[in-house]
């Protein structure tokens, strides 16, 4: 089978790219559904103290009212207490334990130094005391039953024969050995202390607890418990219109959604509810898609770039649905400030904010009190994104983070006195998962890193580090071409400033500012920033030689570029900063010097192609000017401005800017900006 071509496989992906597209579309939306949780939504949202503005609910059939969890743990307690714990008495100890003590007092009596006809007294009297100890029986306490006082009441099985008693009328080892000591103290003739120690030898616990049949008897008690306390029938009101949701109330409702759902899952039609959320999360796709279509024409175009959007959406919604399936006790534990994060550092504002709104709508559907948890999300949301708008240092996160708790604590506090009505009664300990959620959102900074380097994405943080003038190329840069190097600054320090004044990425200009020049590193000497010594090496070389060398400089900074792996958004600066203008100086020198001669003007021209984005352009005006006003002799405000002007007319008429998205406002606001900072930098005092 023959294999396709680089080239080919490209052609065929641009060719499919929109059958691709919905490919992705179609495949996000069924893991979405498929991970939601398939069960009808109530359709009503209800909170104790709120009043219920809708008409009147009636009930479309007969319901019954559920506990509550408190009261059904009342219940749970109260049977509990009715069970007592179950001891087996094990007759098998008190024989073998009376053996054992016949067997001791006859291998010690022979040292005892006793009379021999008081043998059968001692036998006698120890058997008595043993045999009456384990008929009423010995056992070891169980802390659990002894929260209420050291007795409680307990279950003796005798033979299948249960006989209820209190521990205060059985003996415990201790209780066993004081009674024997005392019971011995009071026949005459026995060396107490010899029979005493024989005696205690041999008691041990012949009640044995049997915590599997008490547990058993206890799951019983609790299973069998009612969970429901009355009936609400068919027609009758649960609530009316203007009535307040008071507890009771509250009760009916919770039942009645419980009711709801159960008849739902045993009668509806699971393939309508699917199909019911296929609708929902395809409108939010589709509209997704065409935000992007309409505003977003450079993303929707690139399926790498949707792939990671579908990707996030698809990773969040499922995460939510796995915290529903898992019952996680707070849904707000779920990070879900993240996702506008992500989208914000690595996309725009707009597009984070219009992604985090249609999340948090399909998460609604399936979230309980759908409202609250709305304007939870998307107030931190918007907070998330605002918090982050221009991403120049890393600590801005933990900044982000504390300001994203403050507003989820100031909704907690006012959606509770909503609910409460009173500042005493919020239970603050509701507020830990919102801090643990803000604490998980900080995961989106190793997550941003991971991103970058799958889809190959360019993030504010990778430019910060970029500009670092201690990164490698540009270390190299400032020692073998140190004039390039400063002349890079200057460009960067210009164009920064221009951009930020129009309107654009000011760190992405200056990231492609420092190294735009990175290709004069081949040959610093040929250009005359880095000539210290006078010599000039293109002295020695044709016209078009000279002209290929400086050319050349545009794609060795590209191969230096790749072989650095800088991001393809900065490589675009390096392969546009000149466009496809000319080299005049030694293009004009060839047409003075060879009137006579034909030359093929391409040799003397760069390849491009021109800029094709706001930045690119403003770059490219920064580089031209800052390099032609260092050839200014005695450089005022009057020829700074002229050279200005003359560079931008020059850019304009040889078309240079005309994908460049900049306006003619733009372009004057770029020459004001650049005749002053160029009079600052050469100290051009103003007249005034």
């Amino acid at each position: 089978m023959a294999k396709l071509s680089t080239s080919r496989q490209k052609a065929l992906l641009r060719k499919y790219a929109l059958n691709v597209k919905y490919f992705m579309m179609l495949v996000s939306i069924t893991v979405i559904v498929y991970a939601l949780p398939k069960q009808a939504k109530f359709g009503y949202e209800y909170e104790k103290g709120r009043i219920w503005n809708q008409k009147d609910l009636i009930s479309p059939y007969n319901f019954a009212i559920l506990k509550t969890n408190q009261e059904i743990e009342a219940d749970q307690k109260a049977a509990l207490a009715t069970v007592t714990p179950v001891y087996q008495h094990n007759n098998d100890v008190a024989t073998q334990l009376m053996d054992g003590f016949k067997n001791d007092l006859e291998v010690k009596w022979h040292t005892a130094g006793i009379s021999d006809r008081y043998k059968p007294k001692y036998l006698q009297t120890g058997l008595d005391l043993l045999k009456y100890v384990y008929n009423i029986g010995v056992l070891k306490p169980n802390a659990k039953y002894q929260q209420k006082g050291n007795n409680y009441p307990v279950t003796i099985l005798d033979n299948n024969v249960a006989t209820e008693k209190n521990t205060s009328d059985i003996f415990t080892r201790e209780k066993a050995i004081s009674y024997c000591d005392n019971a011995i103290g009071k026949v005459p003739g026995l060396d107490k202390a010899f029979l005493l120690n024989l005696v205690q030898d041999r008691l041990q616990t012949n009640l044995v607890y049997d915590a599997k049949l008490t547990e058993r008897m206890e799951q019983e008690v609790t299973e069998n418990l009612s969970i429901t306390q009355g009936m609400v029938q068919k027609g009758d009101i649960i609530i009316g219109k203007g009535s307040v949701i008071n507890d009771e109330v509250y009760q009916k409702l919770a039942s009645y959604k419980k009711a709801f759902e159960d008849n739902a899952r045993i009668n509806g039609d699971h393939k309508l509810v699917l199909f019911g959320q296929f609708l929902l999360v395809g409108i939010a796709i589709t509209l997704l898609m065409v935000f992007l279509y309409l505003f977003r024409r450079d993303i929707f175009d690139d399926n790498r770039l949707v792939s990671l959007i579908l990707l996030v959406i698809t990773a969040m919604l499922a995460t939510l649905s796995l915290a529903l399936k898992m019952q996680l006790p707070n849904l707000y534990y779920i990070p879900y400030c993240i996702v506008p994060i992500i989208i914000r550092i690595l996309f725009d504002t707009r597009l984070a904010l219009n992604i985090h709104l249609l999340v948090v709508l399909i998460a609604g559907f399936f979230v309980p009190n759908s409202f609250e948890f709305a304007f939870f999300e998307i107030t931190a949301g918007m907070v998330s994104i605002y918090s982050i708008k221009n991403l120049i240092r890393r600590e801005q996160f933990l900044i982000s983070a504390l300001i994203i708790t403050f507003t989820y604590f100031v909704a907690f506090l006012g959606i509770s006195l909503i609910r409460e009505g009173s500042i005493t009664t919020i239970d603050w300990m509701d507020f830990i998962p919102f801090a643990v959620s803000v604490m998980l959102t900080l995961l989106a900074y190793p997550l941003i890193y991971a991103f970058e380097k799958v889809f190959a994405i360019t993030s504010d943080i990778t430019l910060i580090e970029l500009t670092n003038t201690n990164a490698q190329l540009l270390r190299e840069m400032a020692f073998s071409a140190p004039g390039t190097f400063q002349h890079s600054l200057q460009v960067a320090n210009l164009a920064e400033n221009a951009i930020f004044a129009i309107g654009g990425n000011a760190l992405l200009v200056r990231a492609g500012a420092l190294y735009h020049d990175i290709g004069k590193m081949e040959n610093p000497l040929f250009f005359i920033e880095n000539q210290i010594s006078g010599f000039n090496p293109h002295d020695k070389l044709p016209y078009e030689e000279s002209a290929q060398i400086i050319i050349r400089h545009v794609s060795k900074g590209i191969e230096m570029a790749r072989k650095a792996n800088l991001p393809e958004i900065v490589i675009d600066f390096i392969r546009t900063h000149h466009g496809n203008t000319r080299v005049d100086y030694f293009y004009q020198s060839f047409l003075k010097n060879f009137p006579e001669k034909f030359i093929n003007e391409n040799i003397f021209r760069y390849p491009g192609p021109i800029p094709f984005s706001k930045e690119a352009g403003v770059l490219m005006l920064a580089d031209s000017v800052e390099a032609a006003s260092r050839s200014l002799k005695e450089p005022d405000e009057e020829s700074i401005g002229i050279l200005v002007d003359r560079i931008v007319k020059y850019k304009l008429d040889q078309n240079q800017l005309k994908d460049s998205n900049i306006t003619l406002k733009d372009i004057e606001t770029i020459k004001e900006i650049f005749k002053r900072m160029l009079m600052s930098i050469y100290h051009v005092r103003i007249d005034y």
